[in-house]
């Protein structure tokens, strides 16, 4: 009998962790069941036995972390030491396979990526039971209800889809290797991103649940919970963001974003979580919208495990999905448990969720967030409808009919104009109601900002009536150019506005004014520079209106030319390497005569493991702020033997990467702790004179809040 040590090994650490996970979550359960106030007792045991027990619990989910780390270790070990006698390993590498991939390997087949989830879990779960003192009750509920969800995942990895199996037969001498177009840097860490974004949401789930089952005082489980769901929603967006450039740079189709399903299941709960990260603050300043902030946090959650299920039901048909499988039955089971236990404990605790206050005025910073709110769910909405249109057609009418880019772009575009127009008139508004004159003075700059660039594009020739067919796309980016020139002013002015109050008091220049500003309230103005970052990718998102392609069969001397820029064949090379045989093609690219650069795009035919040929699209790029040109080697003519060669001119889309960089850097100062000022050098700007009221927007005020 042969013997597999390392694939034993992770089994046997797979079945400890779900024995240890399901110790978590019954145990946890009791302890808290046993010691509730309420007097729901099975014994008399006094409180203090059943905190202990609770205490076992907890150790017992924070082993079940160290257990994982090493089944994903093993997982790992076997793809570094090419142990094709694992299955998942013989179908996800090869001998000749790079490092780098082979540790991707982890995530790029159905099983390993569970696994990925499961460990994940395990890790937020580690972070949260150690950090148990921040309020030991309501985080030995999330502790347990997070327990739950890894109960799940950790019995499909232990029936339902094991990634340690043993392969049929004889040990192979190689493996299929990994999938040509996952052989790209970028993913090897979008996955993990966008599975830090997916998993991360377990966390405010557990928290917002259990404070809705305790009945939990206040508001605290919000400001405990604020930094995990700003994390989550910053690994998402990169995770999105990473993926869309991936698409940009391996498909060769010219675009980032072509409403792929599974491109659509990480989006949707980044639109939702969106939404729960601004509508919190109506919780927190005025005791509003406790039922809707439930249940924005419910649905996140629910649509992360909604996206993971579309991406391994084989329900929806995706460049980005896993083979079809039998654990799609899984999940739905899991999802309908979910929700029921989300409805029954809302329905029993709901008059805990009462408001303290009702919206004043449609003029207000309340009424922003509750429209901002309204327009992210009806983005949501879309995306989703139109996700899932295929399946539900196909139970209806018994053939899928497939929802196409136009949908969405037709449904979305103006419902991104709406949010982006929220972005910028949300923080002119005050709490509870804005008065005419308010509204008159914070308005007339980025008013002005917007005629201005309004006139200055339609006299440069951007007139949407003149582009027939075009026309819509045309207006898209006319009115998109208008509004962020107003929202990057509206936000411009809100810093100075700060910066002058901060001067005044302390004597500091300007820039040195904004950087106090900004880290005595980092919340605040952090939210401005990722509303800037937001603004930006609008612009690069703009941009695409004004996208031109050419295609040309192309041999030596050949000249290709597209807008500004000429392309000169030069070489149409082949080559082979271990994994791969390559034609490509290298051409000197000018600019109105002028040199420019040299690109050489590829087509790899992958062949080192697998039972039949795989292509790759290598693009080859070359990037300025104003514009990218983009080179495809689509093939040969079957006739000719000659290369294809298609090129794109995409305006702006370097924005679009520039804006990500801008979010990451406002999310990063918003989860840094406020700057507190010291009792001297409070006391010397409260002799500072005072700044007349008028002079400041609404809530910066002669003292610029610093808590």
């Amino acid at each position: 009998m042969i013997s597999h040590p390392m694939p034993e090994f992770g089994s046997f650490c797979l079945l400890l962790g779900l024995v240890l996970t399901v110790y978590n979550f019954l145990v946890g359960g009791l302890a808290l069941w046993g010691a509730s106030p309420s007097g729901l007792r099975i014994t008399n045991r006094p409180e203090a036995a059943w905190n202990r027990l609770g205490e076992t619990a907890r150790r017992a989910g924070i082993a079940s972390f160290v257990v994982l780390s090493c089944a994903a270790f093993a997982l790992v070990w076997a793809a570094f030491t090419n142990d094709f006698s694992v299955e998942y390993i013989r179908a996800h590498s090869n001998l000749a396979l790079n490092n780098a991939y082979k540790f991707a390997a982890l995530w790029s087949g159905q099983e390993g990526s569970l696994l990925l989830w499961a460990w994940l879990l395990s890790a937020y779960g580690f972070v949260l039971r150690i950090r148990h003192r921040v309020d030991v009750r309501l985080t030995a509920f999330a502790s347990t209800i997070m327990a739950a969800i890894q109960v799940f995942f950790l019995l499909l990895l232990c029936v339902a889809a094991p990634p340690f199996s043993i392969a049929p037969g004889a040990v192979a001498a190689d493996g299929a290797g990994l999938n040509p177009l996952l052989q790209y840097p970028e993913m090897v860490i979008h996955p993990p991103m966008l599975y830090l974004g997916y998993v991360g949401f377990s966390v405010p789930f557990a928290f917002a649940l259990g404070a809705l089952m305790m009945r939990y005082p206040g508001e605290k489980w919000i400001h405990i919970t604020r930094r995990w769901t700003m994390v989550t929603w910053l690994f998402l967006t990169c995770g999105i963001f990473l993926g869309a450039h991936w698409a940009y740079s391996v498909l060769g189709w010219g675009g980032y974003w072509g409403w792929d399903p599974v491109e659509n299941a990480s989006l949707m709960p980044w639109l939702t979580g969106t939404a729960f990260l601004h509508s919190v603050m109506m919780q927190e300043k005025r005791g509003m919208m406790k039922n809707w902030n439930v249940w924005l946090i419910f649905s996140t959650f629910l649509l992360t495990i909604l996206g993971t299920l579309l991406t391994r039901s084989g329900a929806v048909s995706s460049v980005h999905a896993f083979a079809q499988s039998a654990i799609g039955a899984w999940f739905y089971i899991f999802i309908t448990i979910v929700f029921a236990v989300c409805l029954f404990t809302f329905f029993f605790q709901r008059d805990h969720l009462k408001s303290e206050n009702k919206l004043e005025s449609l003029v207000s910073r309340e009424s922003s967030f509750l429209f901002n709110n309204m327009i992210l769910l009806a983005a949501c909405f879309t995306v989703l409808w139109g996700t899932l249109f295929p399946v539900l057609s196909e139970y209806v009418q018994g053939s899928k009919v497939t929802v196409g880019a136009p949908f969405y772009n037709r449904v979305n575009i103006p419902i991104g104009l709406f949010l982006l127009f929220l972005t910028g008139i949300g923080p002119l508004l005050a709490w509870r109601s804005t008065s005419l004159r308010s509204i008159r003075r914070n308005f007339i700059l980025p008013s002005i900002a917007m005629a201005v660039t309004a006139v200055a594009l339609i006299a440069g020739g951007l007139r949407p009536w003149n582009d027939g067919d075009d026309m819509q796309s045309t207006l898209f980016s006319l009115v998109a150019f208008t509004l962020s020139a107003g929202v990057i002013t509206a936000i411009v002015e809100e810093f100075l506005r700060g910066a002058n109050v901060v001067r005044t008091q302390t004597g500091k220049n300007i820039f040195s004014s904004i950087l106090l500003l900004t880290r005595r309230n980092t919340r605040r103005y952090g939210g401005y520079i990722i509303h800037f970052g937001i603004v930006v990718m609008f612009i690069g998102i703009a941009g695409g209106a004004f996208n031109q392609a050419r295609e040309m069969e192309m041999s030596y001397g050949d000249t290709l030319s597209i807008g500004p820029y000429q392309l000169i064949c030069r070489s149409i090379t082949q080559d082979s390497k271990a994994e791969y045989d390559t034609d490509y093609a290298v051409m000197d690219v000018t600019k109105n005569g002028k040199y420019v650069t040299q690109l050489s795009p590829e087509k790899r035919v992958y062949f080192a493991g697998s039972d039949h040929e795989q292509s790759s699209t290598i693009v080859a790029l070359h990037s300025t702020a104003q514009a990218d040109l983009y080179t495809v080697f689509e093939g040969k003519n079957p006739d000719t033997g000659r290369p294809i060669i298609k090129v794109f001119l995409n305006p702006l889309i370097a924005w679009i990467w520039i804006g990500v960089v801008i979010v990451v850097a406002g999310t990063s100062i918003a989860l840094v702790p406020n700057l507190v000022r010291s009792p001297v050098r409070q006391r010397q700007e409260d002799l500072a004179p005072a700044v007349s009221p008028g002079l400041g927007a609404p809530g910066v005020l002669a003292k610029v809040p610093h808590v």
